[in-house]
C-alpha cells in the first residue's frame, strides 16, 4: 500500500487541476475536484468525511455538468434563438470539446450563429444569439467556480467537525 502522503498529494493535485479546469474548460473541472475530495476522504478511511457528505459533494459535481450542458442552450434561448440556433448551440458545444480550448470557447457561439443562419435569419440576429450563448457560458463558468468553493468549504468543515 502506498504511503498516506502519496494519496493526499494525488488528491491535492486533482483538486488543483479541477480548479484550473473550472476556469479553463479543457479539463472536467468540478468532477476532478470531487474525485480529489473523495480520494482524500478515502485516504483518511472516511473517518472525517463520510458517505452523506460525499453524496452531497457528488450531487454538486453532477449539478455542474448539468450547468455546463444547459448554459449554451439557455443563453441562446434568452436571446430569442430559433430552433435552429438552439440546436446549433448544443451541437457547437458538443463538437467544440473535440477541438480543445478554442473549440470549447468558440463552438457554442459558432454553432448558434450557423444554426440561426441556416434557419434563414439575418447575420445581425445570428450574431446576437451567438454572443448571448457565449455570455451564458461565462456565467456558467462563474457558477461552477462558486460551486467548487462551496464544495471545498463543506469538505473542510467536515474535516474540522
Amino acid at each position: 500500500m502506498a504511503p498516506d502522503w502519496l494519496w493526499y498529494g494525488l488528491a491535492a493535485l486533482l483538486v488543483i487541476g479541477g480548479l484550473a479546469g473550472t476556469i479553463l474548460p479543457v479539463l472536467p473541472g468540478v468532477p476532478m475536484v470531487f474525485l480529489g475530495l473523495w480520494l482524500a476522504a478515502w485516504a483518511d478511511d472516511f473517518s472525517h468525511v463520510g458517505a452523506g457528505i460525499l453524496w452531497l459533494l457528488g450531487a454538486m459535481a453532477l449539478l455542474s455538468v448539468v450547468i455546463d450542458l444547459l448554459a449554451s442552450l439557455l443563453g441562446a434561448q434568452r436571446a430569442g434563438a430559433t430552433r435552429g440556433g438552439l440546436v446549433g448551440a448544443g451541437l457547437g458545444t458538443v463538437i467544440g470539446f473535440f477541438f480543445g480550448l478554442p473549440g470549447i470557447v468558440l463552438g457554442p457561439l459558432a454553432g448558434a450563429v450557423i444554426g440561426e443562419l441556416l434557419y434563414r435569419r439575418g447575420l445581425g440576429t445570428a450574431a446576437e444569439v451567438g454572443l448571448a450563448t457565449w455570455i451564458a457560458l461565462l456565467v456558467a463558468a462563474a457558477l461552477k467556480l462558486a460551486l467548487v468553493f462551496v464544495m471545498l468549504g463543506i469538505f473542510i468543515l467536515a474535516l474540522l467537525w
